[in-house]
């Protein structure tokens, strides 16, 4: 590989801007699997504040990649001193069950005070430092938008991506063939994949399904300066994040993103239910806010009821936020809302739609 663009931010390294700072460790991690209120949490923290979160990608440390990160980055010509140590360290000493288990790695649970069921828990996106020069997109199990056409002949594809600085920002490289040069560039806009809240119950979600505790949602919006919102399910909220992308096109047609490892600074900030119910009615599912868009969610193993989730969703924040009539809500959004297919390969898609607040600077809101 080249000179990396940024410095490799292993554990204890480099910029840790929040209040808190959670590394990514056998103790503090849960993997393939999302955490439940049994849970104990690994750290506890004041409504408001910020912690800096190490993730790690389940790239590089699952069994078809030798479950040997240093030699599988090696092997695709990553210098040793850029392997992620806790990624050697997770991979080395915890366990999951490929026939049972997600393959996401997650950090948490996070005990946020004052969080009750009921209320909204509120995960703003401060910061994304990718925290290593490279990734990996992969189509593995024959899953995928293409079930049983791609990928061809091989059970498991997973190209390696290394990344670099074009024009003042960062790029991904891909070539046309294998082997070639790496003529495709694209654009990196990092964002979690996972960001959640846990069950109620003492049974441990699978990981790859999303739901209304959150989850692998998958929404590329999630970047820095936004934020999401997530129906508390027990005391304390127990947030997580993980699932780190580097870059991803909506519906993640292929299985994954460009999977990468990502440090994380987010703000946890818990909304009464009273004040939720006051400003979006009642939110039963993850909620994303833009600077220029709210966004709403639909889920289902059915992408056709996942969408009329989603217009379901948009049409009760449309009318609890601004009090719209459910007609007009509902030509308003055929007239000027976009819905997007958030990803399709989750067992549980994904759809959000894009609503612009700006056109409704004019609607009166009770004097707020």
């Amino acid at each position: 590989m080249n000179v990396p663009p940024f410095p490799v931010l292993q554990p204890g390294t480099g910029a840790i801007p929040g209040e808190h700072y959670l590394r990514a460790t056998p103790e503090t991690i849960l993997w393939g699997r999302l955490p439940c209120a049994a849970d104990a949490p690994v750290l506890r923290i004041a409504d408001g504040a910020t912690v800096t979160v190490d993730t790690v990608s389940h790239e590089g440390i699952l069994e078809d990649h030798g479950k040997d990160p240093m030699t599988y980055f090696t092997g695709q010509g990553v210098d040793a001193a850029s392997v992620l140590e806790d990624a050697v360290t997770i991979a080395a000493e915890c366990a999951r069950d490929p026939e049972r288990d997600g393959p996401h790695v997650v950090t948490g649970p996070i005990f946020v005070e004052g969080a009750e069921p009921g209320d909204l828990l509120r995960i703003t996106v401060e910061a994304l430092a990718p925290r290593v020069p490279y990734g990996v997109i992969s189509n593995r199990h024959g899953k995928g938008a293409l079930v049983g056409q791609l990928p061809r002949g091989d059970f498991h594809v997973s190209v390696f991506t290394p990344v670099e600085e074009r024009d003042g920002g960062l790029v991904g490289l891909l070539p046309i063939v294998d082997g070639g040069e790496r003529v495709i560039t694209f654009p990196l806009a990092p964002f979690l994949g996972t960001m959640g809240v846990a069950v109620s119950g003492d049974e441990r979600p699978h990981s790859v399904p999303p739901g209304s505790h959150g989850g692998n949602i998958d929404i590329n919006l999630l970047v820095e300066g936004t934020a999401l919102y997530l129906p508390v399910q027990v005391a304390g909220a127990l947030a997580y994040v993980g699932d780190p992308h580097f870059a991803q096109g909506d519906g993640e047609v292929a299985l994954t993103a460009l999977e990468a490892s990502l440090r994380a600074t987010l703000r946890f900030d818990v909304i009464p239910r009273a004040e939720a119910l006051a400003e979006f009615g009642e939110v039963t599912g993850p909620l994303v806010r833009t600077p220029e868009y709210l966004v709403p969610t639909g889920l289902d193993p059915d992408l056709n009821e996942a969408m009329r989730a989603c217009v379901r969703s948009a049409l009760n924040l449309i009318e609890g936020r601004w009090g719209v009539e459910e007609h007009l809500a509902y030509a308003y959004l055929s007239a000027a809302t976009d819905f997007d297919i958030s990803q399709v390969v989750d067992i549980v898609c994904g759809v959000h739609a894009r609503i612009r607040e700006a056109d409704f600077e004019g609607v009166p809101r009770d004097g707020r």
